[in-house]
């Protein structure tokens, strides 16, 4: 068609006319993005969502991932053992102590695509990446990237900003030791308002130490190292008073796993490639699963059913492979059906290894073949005892779904087929009473958030057994609504919110609905799908300018902004915040409070402490840490209540 204009007009069957606009098809209309500005333009296709990094899973961790990943190359070829890492004012320094970027290539490593050594399956047969793409992404999506490279007594350097080239040296002389170092800050207009949440970078290091015994990282300050890989990572993951039996540890060549059974609801997985965190499994997880049941099956020659044989396992899968194929650049699940082109199917190896491993360790052990067992048939009561009321909870939430107007829907969910973005984004808002949930579904999102109606106050279930999810009518509604009542694996949502009133009784909610899933879905909040919901406590305004205030601080220096006499309103309820000013706190802007589990947390001990018997111990921490409030806006205008 080349330069030629067409107009096209379409007369439809009515009596209405269409005019469609001019359509252009020239060379001027043809348009090559060079690489900076096709990641750019479409971060999700190298990082997944952007986020703020309230989510473990948001872009500015992908980022670290990136850079380190390349470090633990390094490292796993046998060179260097110590890395640094330091994070301040938004910024991150990573250093190792590898082989450095060959000198003539340091520029072409970090910003021209496709360029790289891991195409060379010689150098880094079994890497996490090998796409060249990862330091490219990290350079186009940071205000300023800096990369050094030390190598062989001389040292090179170059500057970058969005991924351009602003500055570089020559060859200067080093007394430097080999390696690289690596300098950004992600940009800020691209990652609006992000805040590193130092817990979920700890984690992402003692995945690299547990993964990789001996290495020795730094971070500020901070020492993650392990000497007994996974054996380290379910140690720290359990007590010794909570589970069943001693961890079992299986070390093969290209392989690693660690299993015991506790005392809690649900699996609990912890699986890698390569290296690799696959916090969504893949074909690596399910071959464990097939065969640890295949396994115990075969020892106890009893046909278990399948779901008694996985009911409260803890577990840690790492596997080695070539060429792995993952199912989204950032790698979360894996794909491939293969340990190599060549090799068996990863279902096989994976038989093969536990089958002959885990047989051989039980017969070795009767005193732990026996308490598995025992864990096992304890199982198997438990199911049968709710069998006929989880079978007639079951029937009432279809019969619920029908006509009930508790779960308000979104379009896109994390269980299904769609663009990887808006399944990362999917979000449920738990929220109670007509008031909240209609201001929130006025103003939600329907592609990706989906808002579920609380009717009063929940049920304290600690120390109850699963049986009561059935039997309670909200709970049960609850877990269908986001599809795991068989396993997290199938959640509909990526992030739980649970969201209510600055109130005492909001806050009461809120820790009910906490030990709900603390209690019988645990794993749901390891994995990182839990969040609060932060809403503005206060709104400070004048003719011309509005802020929502979030916290005390956050009123006084709004009101100092405006120097004159504002409004101040004060909301006490979700309900009370109009839609049209709802939309601004759960868009872009919304402000999320991770529900995180640290390294030593002894979940047993939590809920018997804050939600069991009234002991005198939690009476005096309450006393102890009582807060008066001051009214420090004296001689300001007064607040009002918003009705």
């Amino acid at each position: 068609m080349g330069a030629q204009k067409i107009a096209i007009r379409q007369k439809p069957s009515t009596s209405t006319v269409t005019d469609m606009a001019e359509v252009r098809y020239t060379e001027a209309e043809i348009k090559s993005l060079d690489w900076r500005e096709h990641i750019r333009l479409r971060p999700g296709m190298y990082i997944g969502k952007l986020g703020d990094g309230s989510s473990p899973d948001d872009g500015i961790y992908v980022l670290l991932k990136e850079v380190l990943d390349n470090s633990i190359d390094e490292y796993t070829m046998g060179f260097g053992k110590q890395i640094e890492v330091s994070i301040a004012d938004g910024s991150v320094y990573v250093r190792d102590y590898g082989r450095g970027i060959p000198l003539g290539k340091v520029v072409d490593v970090v910003s021209r695509i496709n360029t790289g050594a891991k195409y060379d399956n010689k150098a880094f047969k079994k890497s996490v990446g090998l796409n060249g793409v990862g330091t490219k992404a990290v350079n186009a999506l940071s205000e300023r990237f800096k990369v050094i490279s030390y190598r062989d007594g001389q040292s090179k350097w170059a500057e970058f900003e969005y991924g351009r080239l602003v500055k570089e040296s020559k060859l200067e002389p080093t007394n430097e030791p080999n390696g690289t170092a690596v300098f950004f800050r992600p940009d800020s207009g691209m990652f609006r308002h992000y805040r590193w949440v130092p817990e979920y970078v700890e984690q992402q290091l003692w995945n690299y130490a547990y993964l990789n015994a001996g290495l020795k990282i730094i971070f500020n300050g901070k020492v993650f190292q392990s000497k007994n890989g996974l054996l380290d990572l379910l140690t720290k993951k359990t007590s010794a008073e909570h589970i069943r039996y001693p961890i079992i540890h299986l070390v093969g060549e290209d392989i690693e796993i660690a299993l015991t059974h506790g005392e809690h609801y649900g699996e609990q997985y912890y699986s890698f490639v390569n290296g690799q965190h696959t916090t969504q499994g893949g074909t690596h997880l399910n071959a464990f699963k097939e065969a640890l049941v295949k396994t115990v099956r075969d020892h106890f020659k009893k046909n278990f059913d399948a779901k008694d044989i996985r009911e409260s396992i803890i577990a840690a899968i790492s596997v080695r492979i070539e060429e792995p194929v993952f199912e989204s650049q950032t790698k979360t699940r894996l794909g491939s059906e293969r340990i190599s082109p060549d090799g068996p199917s990863i279902r096989t190896w994976m038989s093969d290894f536990l089958c002959k491993a885990l047989d051989d360790y039980l017969h070795k052990n009767p005193d732990t073949a026996k308490e598995m067992l025992k864990r096992i048939l304890q199982s198997e009561r438990e199911r049968k005892d709710i069998a006929d009321v989880k079978k007639l909870a079951n029937q009432r939430a279809r019969a619920a779904n029908i006509h009930n107007k508790k779960l308000r829907d979104c379009r896109y969910h994390l269980n299904e087929k769609g663009p990887e973005e808006k399944r990362l984004e999917s979000t449920l808002f738990i929220t109670e009473g007509d008031s909240a949930s209609g201001s929130l579904t006025k103003a939600r999102n329907v592609d990706t958030q989906a808002v579920f109606s609380l009717r009063g106050k929940p049920l304290n279930c600690y120390g109850l057994t699963k049986k009561i999810v059935y039997q309670n009518e909200e709970f049960n509604l609850l877990q269908h609504a986001l599809n795991i009542e068989d396993s997290i694996e199938d959640l509909r949502y990526n992030r739980v919110v649970i969201a209510t009133d600055a109130d005492v009784d909001g806050m009461h909610i809120r820790l009910l609905m906490l030990t709900f899933f603390l209690q019988f879905f645990p794993d749901l909040v390891r994995n990182g799908h839990l969040y609060i919901l932060e809403t503005p406590l206060f709104r400070v305004r004048d003719k011309h300018q509005t802020f929502y205030c979030y916290s005390e601080a956050e009123k006084l220096e709004a009101i100092q902004k405006l120097r004159g006499k504002p409004e101040i309103t004060r909301f006490k309820g979700l309900g009370e915040i109009s839609p049209s000013e709802f939309s601004r706190f759960i868009g872009p802007d919304m402000r999320l409070q991770p529900v995180i589990f640290h390294e030593r947390t002894n979940l047993d001990q939590i809920l018997e402490y804050y939600m069991g018997k009234n002991t005198p111990e939690r009476q005096e921490f309450i006393i102890e840490n009582l807060r008066v409030e001051v009214d420090v806006a004296d001689g300001l205008p007064l607040e009002k209540e918003e009705k």
